[in-house]
């Protein structure tokens, strides 16, 4: 059960006792829990069902003690425990979570980290309750994510649109899920999410930006990549030097991982863990550079990137530096 099927449940007024909620994704974890806080009981019902908790702040038998209370003028009451990795003697709960009151629904949001499954407590939340255990999502899953994230709200986003995205944020789900926000209270209803859009209401440009750059590159395009490198060095903000090169490392890391596939575009893309959306792009890069010339810009982006925090080099200015780098890379 993901969070989805959770709130999906909670909306057909299908409640278990305990949800427990782990793992390495904050994201999926708020998403239930602020569920859990603000809509699982109407505003009169909450004065006095609705208890929220903090692991540094409380312990354990506050907690056992909100949970045994039974609701006042309603069906149900909800108790949320907020960082509950943080809670002392937290598997003291097992008292509790081997017998809950069934008019309670207990929310345990316990970040960063993992019951151990062969413990008595995990053993017990997967049968009380239901345990939603999470991870952080692969670099190439994100593509993917905000897209069906866009089509949950109604909406729907160009792809182009939607790597712009993932492009500029990387894995931070909350801040991808804030930008989408911010993106559909700015636009008409109905308005598919395009590039135009992200550049207005984002800030990013659609031509100026790490992906067009790696594009360029791959395509051995002097011209557009010397046009993006200007408009980096006279705006700073949009491509730092130490944001730049990790992704241009990364980049090439993965396509020169495609000379040693045997396959097609979709063993490429398993192999290189990415979105097949952009496996025409490495295949057409690694024809443009060959196996020497990936290494090359593999040693090259090593270097550079220790002259880019002082080491072995004189002071020279980031744009220069990157113009250097690129046509060692192309030529």
């Amino acid at each position: 059960m993901d969070y989805q099927d959770i709130i999906k449940e909670w909306k057909q007024k299908k409640f278990r006792s305990l949800y427990w909620l782990e793992g390495e994704e904050d994201f999926f974890i708020d998403q239930v829990s602020n569920y859990a806080e603000h809509h699982l009981l109407d505003e009169a019902e909450k004065g006095f069902n609705l208890t929220i908790l903090y692991g540094k702040d409380t312990d354990w038998s506050t907690v056992i003690n909100a949970c045994r209370r039974y609701p006042m003028f309603a069906e149900r009451q909800v108790v949320v425990l907020k960082e509950a990795q943080s809670m002392k003697d937290i598997l003291k709960l097992e008292a509790y979570i081997e017998n809950p009151l069934s008019s309670t629904i207990f929310v345990v949001a316990h970040k960063q980290g993992k019951l151990d499954g062969r413990s008595k407590m995990a053993k017990l939340v997967k049968e009380k309750g239901v345990l939603l255990s999470t991870k952080k999502m692969y670099d190439n899953q994100l593509p993917a994510w905000v897209d069906a994230y866009v089509s949950s709200l109604g909406r729907a986003i160009t792809q182009k649109a939607g790597i712009l995205l993932v492009d500029h944020i990387g894995n931070d789900l909350a801040r991808m899920a804030n930008e989408v926000d911010k993106l559909l209270v700015n636009l008409p209803e109905g308005k598919k999410i395009d590039e135009n859009d992200i550049e207005k209401y984002v800030g990013i440009s659609k031509e100026y930006n790490v992906f067009e750059l790696q594009n360029a590159l791959g395509q051995k395009d002097i011209e557009k990549v010397m046009r993006i490198i200007r408009y980096f060095a006279a705006n700073p903000k949009a491509g730092p030097i130490q944001m730049v090169l990790p992704a241009l490392y990364n980049f090439f890391s993965k396509m020169n991982m495609v000379f040693g596939v045997k396959g097609g575009e979709k063993e490429i893309a398993a192999a290189l863990g990415v979105h097949p959306f952009f496996v025409k792009d490495y295949m057409a890069a690694a024809r443009q550079y060959g196996p020497e010339g990936a290494e090359k810009a593999i040693l090259l982006l090593h270097s550079y990137n220790l002259r880019s925090i002082g080491i072995n080099d004189s002071g020279v200015e980031d744009g220069e530096l990157m113009k250097e780098l690129v046509y060692k890379m192309m030529y």
